[in-house]
């Protein structure tokens, strides 16, 4: 799935909704309540925004996983993969590029690994 997609199934904004009861301890539900009034928000949708937002990284990391897991078959299949010297020099110098200061740099090379 991909974070768009993620992106979409999370949205809050659906009409269709689901009553259920949550118990706070007291401490906790007093700082959600200063939290939601800093944010501007009812309680109400800062809890939902905060699980919302929860559901969404839980799902990223899940995806991240799998994506790493299928690019370690990969390289393990292919043999060659990426020095991780080169990795850090490529997004230094990305990082950069980003800001002006020089141009977007090559895309590392594989390399034979093992």
């Amino acid at each position: 799935m991909t974070t768009v997609e993620l992106e979409q199934e999370m949205h809050v904004t659906s009409t269709a909704s689901k009553p259920t009861s949550l118990k706070l301890p007291a401490a906790l539900k007093t700082q959600l309540e200063h939290d939601a009034q800093r944010a501007g928000l009812s309680l109400h949708a800062y809890m939902l925004q905060t699980l919302a937002d929860s559901v969404r990284r839980t799902r990223l990391r899940e995806a991240f996983t799998r994506d790493s897991m299928e690019a370690l078959s990969d390289m393990e299949t292919s043999g060659s993969g990426y020095e991780l010297g080169n990795v850090r020099a490529y997004f230094s110098e990305l990082a950069s590029h980003r800001k002006g200061l020089q141009a977007k740099p090559l895309d590392p090379a594989p390399t034979r690994m093992g």
